[in-house]
């Protein structure tokens, strides 16, 4: 039996309408902090949905790029080896960043990730993630703006997948 048939979507957690709404809060707190040059990093692929709608409720001079890792392959934990697939196309030096995370889970993919920026002189380095899980942290990791805290719970949508599957989904549903 294919691993798909395994889990599926079976409670929302988080409605399209919540999320919609603390997107846009977190879109004007960064805003507020960063009023002019902005440089946002999504994180792929699970990030790439909250950054797109993150930044159409910025208004001035947004930036972006993309980065891809991978802790997780196609379980629902994390190895605790963090891969680069894909590294940036654009310097950091001197600019305002905000890392974009879908979830910060353990963290350390998150403190690979910020340690490899700082290491590039942004003026500032900063990160917002959708969805965070203290109870699974096993790193100390600095997040400035979190849209949620949620329990330790395996979930999908908005971007964030079991498998390649369930990115599609508008809300945020644990599975099971």
């Amino acid at each position: 039996m294919p691993l798909m048939a395994e889990l599926r979507p079976i409670e929302i957690l988080l409605s399209e309408a919540q999320i919609q709404k603390r997107v846009a809060e977190l879109a004007a707190e960064i805003r507020r902090d960063f009023p002019d040059d902005l440089h946002v990093i999504a994180v792929l692929k699970g990030a790439f949905i909250f950054l797109s709608d993150l930044i159409r409720h910025m208004p001035g001079h947004v930036s972006m790029d993309f980065m891809a890792v991978s802790s997780y392959a196609k379980a629902t934990k994390t190895s605790g080896e963090v891969r680069l697939l894909k590294d940036l196309d654009t310097t950091l030096e001197g600019r305002n960043v905000v890392i974009v995370e879908d979830i910060v889970d353990t963290g350390l993919t998150l403190t690979y990730l910020q340690e490899i920026l700082r290491a590039r002189n942004p003026r500032s380095l900063r990160t917002a993630c959708l969805l965070s899980k203290p109870s699974r942290r096993q790193v100390d990791v600095k997040v400035e703006y979190i849209g949620f805290t949620i329990e330790d719970r395996f979930v999908v949508g908005y971007g964030l997948d079991y498998a390649e599957q369930y990115r599609n989904l508008p809300h945020i549903a644990v599975v099971g």
